[in-house]
């Protein structure tokens, strides 16, 4: 006590002396690590919430999956995107409850010397479904259309040849009987860049960082019109594009599985659940050609 009527600052904390501002220090941290866990709650909460929400419509999927298998159909989903745009989740949450044994997940890697001497598509055909199988491709034949020629894996005529050529192999697949599906999953550049950084900081996603990674965000534009050429010439009536907002990648995911149901005639659907995609997640390849044009109308650029 006397030590403390010497200096008004200091106080006695179960017979330790500390220093007021010491003390008001250790209040302002440990109110902040509350509010900080506080807030990490919610958001765990809110993410066990929105999964849950999910369960009806993979179960919907477990019955479009015994459809396929009773009728002998095969389907294919094309998921494509920029990087970070959440194909992968989309695919995880889509497939999480499946039947393991009537689908696969394909995701090529770099051609091999004996692949780069074939027909370009006979590597990916060679992937396809059986009768009552789905097949899901995490990047399929587009990559021809975008990420090669951006970084020069192929040469013009090579992509040329590929973009003649990918409206009929398409047509006759569809024409044979297989349902096919391609997304388009449309994330923001700063939606990209702020899912980067997350990937450059947390070491559980650090592997998902890539060198074409880094180079995306500075060769946006690129990006950009090489989406645009793809669209204006492989949007066809037998084989359109779906595009996907996925800045929220629950809601991505969410429209992502009621387009994949409503692509599937199967029987034997909830009532109580709304099949309808959400328009400001999901719109057609044509509409997106659309809006992309009117910004090169209005800006002289592609702002997207």
């Amino acid at each position: 006590m006397a030590e403390e009527a010497r200096n008004p600052d200091l106080v006695s904390v179960h017979g330790e002396q500390m220093s007021v501002s010491h003390l008001v220090d250790e209040y302002n941290r440990i109110r902040h690590a509350l509010a900080q866990t506080k807030n990490e709650n919610r958001k765990a909460v809110s993410r066990r919430r929105q999964e849950q929400s999910l369960k009806p419509f993979q179960a919907e999927l477990i019955k479009m999956q015994g459809y396929l298998e009773s009728t002998g159909t095969r389907m294919i989903i094309l998921f494509e995107g920029r990087d970070a745009a959440g194909k992968g989740g989309t695919i995880r949450r889509v497939t999480r409850y499946m039947n393991e044994k009537h689908y696969r997940v394909v995701a090529m890697g770099k051609p091999t010397d004996e692949q780069r001497t074939q027909w370009f598509f006979q590597k990916y055909v060679a992937q396809c479904p059986r009768g009552g199988e789905v097949v899901l491709f995490d990047r399929s034949w587009y990559n021809r259309a975008v990420v090669e020629p951006i970084f020069g894996f192929c040469t013009p005529e090579e992509y040329e040849n590929f973009m003649r050529g990918v409206v009929g192999f398409e047509k006759d697949m569809v024409r044979q009987g297989t349902i096919l599906l391609k997304l388009y999953f449309s994330v923001t550049k700063d939606e990209q860049a702020r899912r980067f950084e997350r990937r450059k900081s947390d070491p559980l996603r650090q592997w998902k960082l890539s060198e074409i990674d880094v180079q995306a965000q500075d060769r946006w534009d690129e990006f950009t019109r090489q989406k645009h050429e793809m669209l204006r010439r492989t949007h066809t009536a037998q084989a359109p594009w779906t595009v996907i907002r996925s800045n929220n990648k629950y809601r991505a995911r969410l429209n992502a599985m009621k387009v994949i149901l409503n692509a599937v005639p199967y029987e034997n659907r909830n009532p109580e659940l709304d099949f309808v995609p959400d328009p400001d997640i999901v719109i057609s390849g044509a509409r997106e050609l659309e809006i992309m044009d009117a910004e090169m109308l209005r800006e002289g650029r592609f702002t997207g």
